[in-house]
C-alpha cells in the first residue's frame, strides 16, 4: 500500500520540469513586488510614484524601444547615457585597481608602512564621495575629469585594504616553505603572494565596482554633460509629463547595470582564483 501511495507523487515529481522549480521563486517574488508597487502607486498617486504599468506606458517610446536614439547634445537614449557613465567608471575604476593593488601590496608586505599609513587610510576612506567633487573641480577645472577622480578616490580604499589584508593573512606555512626554499623576492611574490591574495583582491574589487557605480551617478547629478546621473537629474528638473516615469526607468537601469558589473567582477574573481590555485 505504501508503494502504491507513493507512486503518483513520484510520477508528479518526474513530470515537473527542473527549470520550473528554479524559475518559480523569481517569478513569484518579483511578481509580488510588482503588484505591491502598483498598489502603492495607486495609494500615493501616479504623479508622485508611477507604478510599473505607468512606467512602461510613459517611457515606451522612445526610451524603451529606442534606447540608442540621438537627437544631438545631451538628448540621447538611455543606452547612450549608460555607456557615457560606464566609460567614466572604466577610467576611474581601472586606475583605482592598478594604484590600489600596488599600494595595498606595499602596505601588506611592509608592516612599518602598513601601520604608519593605516590612520590616513581610515580617515580618507570615510569621506563621502561627493565631498571630493568640489576639490576635484578646483584642481582639474573639468567636470568629466573631476567625475573620474571621484570614482577613483571612492573605489581605491576597499582595494587597498583587501589587498593588504590578503597579504597579511598568508598562512605561516607558506612563508616557512618560502624560507626553506630560499625563494627570491620575485619568485615569492609570483608563487606565494599572488595566488594567496587573489580572493582578497577580488573581494575588494567587487566592493569597489559597486561604490564606483554609485559615485558616478551621484557625481553626474551635480555637474556633467550626459550620463545616467545627468539624465535622472535633468528629468527631475524638467518636471514634464512622464518625467517621474523616466526617473524610475533610469533607476531600474542603474540597478541592473550595477548588478551586471558586480557579477562580472565576481565571475572574473572565481576564474582567476581557480587558475591561481
Amino acid at each position: 500500500m505504501a508503494l502504491s501511495a507513493a507512486a503518483p507523487h513520484q510520477r508528479s515529481r518526474r513530470i515537473t520540469p527542473i527549470w520550473v522549480s528554479r524559475v518559480s521563486p523569481y517569478l513569484i517574488c518579483i511578481g509580488a513586488f510588482l503588484v505591491l508597487w502598483q498598489l502603492l502607486s495607486l495609494i500615493l498617486g501616479v504623479a508622485r510614484l508611477p507604478g510599473p504599468i505607468n512606467v512602461v506606458v510613459d517611457t515606451w517610446d522612445p526610451y524603451i524601444i529606442h534606447p540608442f536614439f540621438d537627437d544631438g547634445g545631451t538628448s540621447k537614449g538611455l543606452a547612450w547615457q549608460i555607456l557615457i557613465s560606464l566609460q567614466r567608471v572604466a577610467m576611474g575604476y581601472g586606475l583605482a585597481a592598478v594604484v590600489g593593488i600596488t599600494i595595498g601590496g606595499l602596505l601588506g608586505m611592509s608592516r612599518f608602512l602598513g601601520k604608519g599609513f593605516d590612520p590616513v587610510i581610515q580617515v580618507l576612506r570615510t569621506v563621502p564621495p561627493l565631498a571630493w567633487f568640489p576639490i576635484a573641480l578646483m584642481v582639474f577645472q573639468d567636470s568629466t575629469v573631476s567625475a573620474v577622480f571621484v570614482i577613483f578616490i571612492t573605489a581605491i580604499w576597499p582595494i587597498i585594504i583587501n589587498t593588504a589584508i590578503g597579504i597579511r593573512e598568508i598562512p605561516e606555512d607558506y612563508i616557512n616553505v618560502a624560507r626553506v626554499l630560499k625563494l627570491r623576492k620575485g619568485a615569492y611574490i609570483r608563487d606565494i603572494v599572488i595566488p594567496a591574495t587573489v580572493p582578497f583582491v577580488f573581494a575588494g574589487l567587487r566592493i569597489a565596482v559597486g561604490l564606483a557605480w554609485l559615485a558616478i551617478v551621484a557625481a553626474e547629478m551635480l555637474k556633467a554633460d550626459g550620463g545616467i546621473g545627468y539624465f535622472i537629474w535633468d528629468a527631475y528638473n524638467s518636471g514634464g509629463d512622464g518625467s517621474s516615469s523616466e526617473i524610475v526607468l533610469a533607476i531600474i537601469y542603474v540597478g541592473l547595470v550595477g548588478l551586471l558589473l558586480d557579477r562580472l567582477v565576481a565571475f572574473a574573481g572565481r576564474k582567476l582564483s581557480k587558475g591561481a590555485a
